[in-house]
């Protein structure tokens, strides 16, 4: 679903059936489309299928405080609107809910004119949000291109607006797949730089004996196999934005040169004595902690610091977990749109399963599994068999922890018992992974008499 449509995407939850058919037939002549849900429980799973752009909230749930889950639409789908609904004539709870971020509340019984107030009032302020670019607003696009709603990415959003204007040296820092080189165009395309080159150079691709040439370009006959003059990557990039993705892959001996660029602001051709003034932005980024990388002595002290002016952390995957249902989303309307095939959304217990795994690989992760999923399996609709196992079976495992209440030690048991299936019995790899020795684990695996199989 594109963001534009969010304010014809609207949720009920309340716990009386009349209140939700009522508001869903008001609602449903203005051509909305409304999902309902009787509780908690069952809007969080509606929730993580597809966001919505308004929530109608009932302040007393059956299975959980109305409150709580405001909380958590305004923690995890922050463009959300929400419209609080209470049946008690002391509305200081409702008073409270508007504090926590709610937009307004509605008292029972309410009007129907009421309703549509504020149904109205919360459609323009998400039509705001999404609004369709206008050619000024359009050098927006590299940070409308970035998906997300969570507040660890609004922040990210933030800093690249903040840094964009400016010509400051920007360092980017994230595991990889969190989406790097995706920032450095965002923070070009909001730059007065934007109808300028935007270089990107992959450090650890370009081989260590050219790097040099490729970067500074040389002159005809400064090397073996130079038989013309060739202009380097920084000449391409003079006026623009220069990318250095994963700059810790280039040797000291680069590092140093690209010090004195930095400061001086010019540069010479391999085999050339003229210098060539440069007048470009330079973004880097690295999957490494590079204060690591200083104190073994691959990565300048001084060079991290001319970089860092600026730095800007993107957050792995498993921090902002409440983005993973826009990112299905995002990646299904994109291989619908290249015609692998139609499929229609993904199940709950699907969601759940994509929402619990850690992802490792980040966003290039998901998008990679999305991509085969929609390649390779049959049916209109993801369920959770057409999961890559790694994601299912593990949800599947992490279940023995959530199926009741146990003691410390039946936790023990089971925790022992998952860990030496995952290993296929070798007690020293279990017993490393559980931080105790071999001997201990002998212990406890007659403790517990723990079979195995």
């Amino acid at each position: 679903m594109e963001r534009r449509d969010l304010t014809r995407q609207i949720l009920v939850v309340d716990d009386e059936a009349t209140i939700r058919t009522g508001i869903a037939q008001i609602l449903q002549k203005q051509k909305v489309a409304v999902a309902t849900a009787a509780d908690g429980q069952e809007a969080l799973g509606l929730l993580a299928r597809q966001p919505v752009g308004i929530v109608l909230l009932d302040i007393k749930l059956p299975d959980m405080d109305g409150v709580d889950l405001l909380k958590f639409i305004r923690r995890e789908y922050p463009e959300t609107e929400v419209i609080m609904i209470t049946g008690y004539p002391a509305i200081q709870g409702a008073v409270e809910c508007i504090k926590l971020g709610a937009l307004d509340y509605l008292v029972k019984p309410f009007r129907v004119d009421e309703l549509e107030v504020l149904i109205e009032r919360a459609q323009d302020l998400v039509a705001q949000r999404h609004a369709p670019l206008s050619p000024e607003e359009g050098r927006e696009q590299g940070i409308d291109f970035i998906v997300g709603q969570s507040p660890a990415m609004q922040k990210v959003f933030a800093k690249i607006r903040r840094a964009a204007p400016s010509d400051s040296t920007v360092l980017l820092t994230g595991e990889s797949g969190t989406g790097k080189e995706l920032a450095a165009r965002a923070i070009h395309n909001l730059s007065p730089r934007r109808d300028k080159e935007f270089v990107p150079v992959d450090c650890s691709a370009l081989v260590e004996t050219l790097l040099e040439s490729e970067l500074f370009g040389h002159v005809k006959g400064s090397f073996t196999g130079a038989h013309q003059t060739k202009h380097g990557l920084f000449e391409l990039a003079n006026h623009g934005t220069f990318f250095f993705d994963e700059i810790t892959n280039l040797s000291l001996n680069i590092q140093a040169k690209l010090l004195r660029v930095i400061q001086e602001r010019e540069f010479m051709k391999v085999g050339s004595q003229k210098r060539i003034k440069l007048d470009i932005r330079i973004i880097a980024s690295s999957n490494r902690d590079l204060r690591e990388a200083i104190k073994a002595g691959t990565f300048r002290e001084d060079l991290f610091y001319r970089l860092s002016v600026i730095p800007i952390h993107l957050p792995p995957l498993r921090e902002r977990t409440g983005d993973i249902p826009l990112l299905v989303e995002h990646f299904l309307d994109k291989y619908r749109q290249r015609g692998d095939r139609e499929v229609s959304g993904v199940s709950s217990q699907a969601m759940k399963m994509l929402c619990a795994y850690s992802w490792p690989g980040n966003v290039r992760e998901l998008e990679h599994t999305i991509e085969r999923i929609v390649i390779l399996e049959d049916g209109d609709f993801i369920q959770p068999e057409h999961l890559p196992s790694f994601i299912s079976q593990r949800q599947s495992e992490f279940q023995v922890f959530s199926d009741g209440e146990y003691t410390l030690e039946e936790l023990e048991k089971r925790y022992i018992q998952l860990v030496l299936r995952r290993t296929k019995g070798r007690r020293q790899e279990a017993a490393r992974i559980l931080g105790i020795n071999r001997k201990t684990l002998g212990h406890k695996i007659e403790k517990y008499n723990i079979k195995l199989k």
